[in-house]
Parts: structure tokens; C-alpha cells; sequence
């Protein structure tokens, strides 16, 4: 896995085929210094939950991806 402690969001941003920024949480967890997923994933959904309150669309700020990882095997 790759350490991403030390980078920043700029370094961790994506941007896809219309321009827009984007982070994958699993890359930004680390650089909010979260060590651990389900600490950070409560903290996800507090967000969503606020954005609900506030009449703002979830799916307008956050969108569940799978991104599949290589394992030792290469498999």
C-alpha cells in the first residue's frame, strides 16, 4: 500500500474526463492522519448526513466507487 502521510490534497486529486476534482476517501484518510477506515468512514457519513439536513443533493458531493487493488499474487 502506498504511504500517503506526507502528501497533500493536491497530490492525492483526480480529475476525471469533464474536468471535475475528485479524491478517493481511502487516499484521503491518511493525509486527515485516520488510521483506521471505520473511524474515517463515521466521518463520512456524519457529512453526508449534513449535507441531507441542509437540503443538499449527496450525490452531488459523494459517490460510492470500488476501486480494486493488486494483490501479492498478482491475481
Amino acid at each position: 500500500m502506498k504511504n500517503y502521510s506526507n502528501k497533500t490534497f493536491e497530490e492525492i486529486k483526480h480529475i476525471d474526463e469533464d474536468g471535475v476534482e475528485f479524491w478517493y476517501a481511502r487516499e484521503l484518510m491518511p493525509v486527515l492522519q485516520y488510521s483506521n477506515w471505520q473511524n474515517f468512514e463515521k466521518t463520512i457519513k456524519k457529512a453526508m448526513l449534513a449535507c441531507e439536513n441542509s437540503n443538499i443533493t449527496i450525490t452531488d458531493h459523494f459517490i460510492e466507487v470500488s476501486k480494486m487493488v493488486q494483490i501479492g499474487s498478482g491475481a
